[in-house]
């Protein structure tokens, strides 16, 4: 992102996650989500920032290092499995034919509309991150909580 190309780039993604971040879409939620998806796609550095962020937010050890293995857990409610659940079909397009009519529904059921479009664009904004940062080979284990703001 040293180039103006990318760091207008950067500047216009980062902005876009305020509406996340500003939307009653619950922070436990929106962290879950991140690692999940960061998870899924093997980024380091977003998983290095969003579970130390997610910990510094008083996020308890035992959900973040279960998130993984949500599905054979008892510490997330039903809302944030609906939105796991989500995370995966939207992260994992080219593995199935979406996101199934089912997933939708439960996310809905959880959810308001505000809600749902901004678990959506969460999962749209992670995703890009974490191609961003897959694709130039950004590692992880330097972050600092809170570190961007």
């Amino acid at each position: 992102m040293a180039n103006e190309v990318g760091a207008k780039w950067a500047r216009y993604i980062i902005s876009s996650n305020t509406v996340i971040t500003d939307s009653t879409l619950p922070k436990a939620v929106q962290e879950l989500v991140k690692i999940r998806a960061s998870q899924i796609n093997g980024c380091g550095g977003c998983l290095d920032m969003h579970t130390k962020d997610a910990a510094a937010a008083g996020e308890s050890q035992v959900r973040i290092n279960l998130v993984g293995a949500w599905r054979e857990t008892t510490v997330y409610s039903e809302a944030e499995r609906a939105a796991l659940e989500l995370t995966e079909q939207g992260t994992r397009l080219a593995d199935s034919s979406g996101v199934t009519d089912e997933a939708w529904a439960n996310a809905a059921k959880h959810f308001d509309e505000d809600q749902l479009m901004a678990l959506v664009a969460l999962i749209c904004a992670i995703n890009a991150f974490n191609r961003l940062n897959v694709i130039t080979r950004t590692p992880g284990g330097e972050y600092q909580p809170g570190q961007f703001g």
